[in-house]
């Protein structure tokens, strides 16, 4: 397995809140857009930001070092930024039911859409030229919205699940998502149909793995599992002494290549492990940025919801990630130099 990337290489500091959302851009993956309960969006490059290793200098909200630019209009927190193939159009979502398309370089919203009925935990691009756009709300539904037109309506809403739905994604021409019912529900809209999965836990996060066939599903009992596409089957399950996640909303990722899985955690750890062999490869403070060895590093100065790791991100160009904390600062992870 390649060397994996353990050393803060930058600090992405200036929200004022909890971080909930981190994405990397598209195509070269040079810069992160990071989204908070500030309700703010930010975008950074982290090649601009100061090393993780310095003293961040006084500086305002504005004048964060590495920040590119700032996109305004959500009235509550922003809980999921994802950015399309283009890498021109960004879809935000948050706690105020709405769904906005953003144009990159204006810094304007080109669409936004309403319908929802509760909280929007996460919207993502699909169909052909990313034409569309997916989200997932705390309302039960998924819904399906036209991105090339000035239609206001979602063009479909998919409401088989039976409480809030925390995450969707989207391969090919599948649209799948979980539920804190505890079910992964595959959507195949060619057909029409739905194929089911009772994992049995709440389930907070999904990602998809390249090639497709596999999915990762975190749950409220601090445990991630990889399950087989194709039959449903759960092919490793994920867990640590150190591991906690029972009560909040994290999110787990693939990373290198799919050989391993990086999540967040309630009490402020990032924990890796080695997809096959299933075994805990390494856990990161992130408010200290630092690895930690044993439980009594752990548990030290635990400050509640302002140490949640709420969101991942992994870059897919080179061995670096990131990790977003409720203590308002992304860390930018890579190897050392």
């Amino acid at each position: 397995m390649a060397a994996f990337p353990c050393t803060p290489v930058a600090k992405l500091a200036g929200h004022g809140g909890i971080v909930h959302a981190v994405a990397y851009s598209s195509s070269a993956q040079s810069y992160i857009l990071t989204g908070a309960s500030d309700r703010i969006i930010r975008l950074y490059n982290p090649q601009k930001a100061p090393p993780a290793s310095a003293a961040t200098p006084p500086s305002s909200a504005a004048s964060a070092p590495g920040l590119v630019t700032k996109y305004a209009a959500h009235g509550y927190e922003v809980l999921s930024v994802s950015v399309n193939a283009a890498n021109d159009r960004f879809v935000s979502t948050g706690g105020d039911k709405t769904v906005f398309l953003w144009d990159v370089q204006t810094a304007q919203t080109v669409r936004r859409w309403t319908g929802h009925a509760g909280r929007i935990n996460r919207g993502v691009f699909g169909g052909d030229g990313d034409s569309l756009v997916i989200t997932a709300s705390f309302d039960g539904t998924v819904k399906i919205w036209d991105a090339k037109s000035n239609a206001y309506k979602p063009i479909m809403t998919l409401s088989d699940a039976k409480d809030s739905v925390t995450d969707v994604a989207v391969h090919d021409a599948d649209i799948l998502a979980v539920s804190v019912d505890g079910r992964l529900r595959s959507y195949d809209l060619r057909i029409g149909r739905c194929d089911i999965d009772v994992l049995g836990p709440p389930c907070t996060s999904l990602s998809v793995s390249k090639k497709g066939t596999e999915v990762l599903v975190s749950s409220l009992d601090s445990s991630i599992r990889l399950m087989d596409r194709t039959n449903g089957k759960c092919l490793k399950k994920y867990g640590d002494a150190l591991f906690v996640n029972k009560d909040l909303r994290v999110r787990s990722t693939l990373g290198l290549n799919d050989s391993v899985v990086v999540s967040g955690s309630d009490d402020g750890l990032v924990v890796v492990w080695d997809v096959l062999g299933g075994e805990c490869l390494h856990r990161f403070k992130h408010s200290d940025m630092r690895e930690i060895r044993g439980a009594n590093e752990a548990r030290e100065d635990t400050k509640g919801k302002k140490d949640i790791v709420s969101a991942v991100a992994f870059c897919q160009t080179r061995r670096e990630w990131c990790s977003a904390g409720g203590d308002g600062n992304v860390i930018v992870w890579g190897m050392a130099r």
